[in-house]
């Protein structure tokens, strides 16, 4: 079969792979739908973001959703034909980290995708896949593209999480690409009394706006757009920094109130921090990584119509059209999440 590797920066190929036969526990999954990442997007246009870097060839993708053509030993709660969204998410379940409740924080995590440890974790974006059971969740109702979208709106909601409570809350979200997007959706369901987004692109605001956000700003085109929410100590309950961007988040600590919480999504690398008004304003200051137990609702809450991520998907491309979809990805004055079809090899 075919799997999509990327080798260094600006060095993406489609080679063979091993399909392997599903043993006790495991699925085989036939991919249908595969969403470009933004950690897709800095493995193939930066060879890695920070201080990971590409060691060794790689298979990218861990946004995915397929069929299931293949049962193992002992797999209840599945059968051949379900169509299923595949959770990236697998944590041991044994170490320190998981064993006090916190599996997204795994010390032996192989996440899909990830040059974070070396050998590296081969990802998803290969014709057939197989998964450990657990880790499929169908998804009844819902179209593959849809599926391959519960990755992403995991992030979102475990971030929402890590906020603490949202009902009546003024909110903040800094960058809109997809995974501020979704905040927006998320936040905007668990009660959110008012969005404030910004942006230095109006693409992605205008689908903040679509998505429920009561102000959008764009801080290219007027770099004080904040300075309304500033005044006296501060007017906003909560920042989510989704850009990863120094000035996003200096500026977004600015417009907060004394007590109010910083979520950092973003991943960039370091950045400072203007520590004497977080001290003086008494912030909270959290980071939110991945997800695990989020998966399962971010099935449900689409299942159920209670977040609509269809508008997001704004483009798809055959699995050999990988060139073109990646530069597409690249482009935000264009796109939002570009997906990968599989159906068409």
């Amino acid at each position: 079969m075919k799997a999509l590797y990327v080798h260094a920066a600006q060095d993406l190929r489609l080679e063979e792979c091993d399909d392997t036969a599903p043993g006790p526990g495991q699925v085989r999954v036939r991919m249908i739908r595969g969403g470009i990442c933004g950690s897709d997007l800095h493995y193939f246009n930066h060879g890695g973001f920070g201080t990971v870097r590409l060691r060794e060839p790689m298979i990218l993708g861990h946004e995915v959703a397929g069929v299931i053509d293949a049962l193992g030993v002992g797999v209840d709660g599945l059968s051949e034909g379900d169509m299923v969204a595949v959770s990236p998410s697998r944590p041991c379940g044994s170490c320190g980290e998981c064993l006090r409740g916190l599996p997204n924080q795994c010390l032996h995590m192989r996440f899909y995708g990830s040059a974070m440890p070396f050998p590296h974790i081969q990802g998803a974006f290969r014709q057939t896949l197989v998964a450990d059971a657990a880790q499929c969740v169908p998804a009844l109702g819902l179209s593959a593209a849809e599926a391959a979208m519960a990755e992403p709106l995991s992030v979102a909601l475990h971030a929402v999480r890590r906020g603490g409570e949202m009902l009546g809350r003024q909110v903040l979200v800094t960058g809109c690409g997809p995974i501020g997007v979704l905040v927006i959706l998320a936040v905007r369901r668990a009660g959110a009394a008012r969005i404030i987004a910004t942006d230095i692109a109006e693409n992605g605001l205008g689908f903040a706006r679509a998505a429920g956000a009561d102000v959008t700003l764009n801080t290219a085109t007027d770099p004080d757009a904040l300075a309304p929410y500033t005044k006296d100590k501060g007017s906003l309950d909560l920042l989510f920094e989704c850009s990863g961007a120094e000035a996003a988040l200096v500026g977004g600590i600015a417009a907060l109130r004394p007590r109010g919480t910083v979520v950092q999504l973003g991943l960039s690398g370091d950045m400072r921090l203007p520590m004497m008004q977080i001290t003086a304003k008494e912030l909270s200051f959290c980071g939110s990584f991945r997800f695990h137990e989020e998966f399962a609702v971010a099935i449900a809450l689409m299942e159920k119509g209670l977040i609509d991520v269809k508008p997001l998907i704004t483009h798809s491309f055959p699995l050999p059209d990988y060139n073109a979809a990646f530069a597409t990805a690249s482009d935000r004055s264009q796109a939002m999440k570009v997906q990968l079809d599989f159906s068409q090899c």
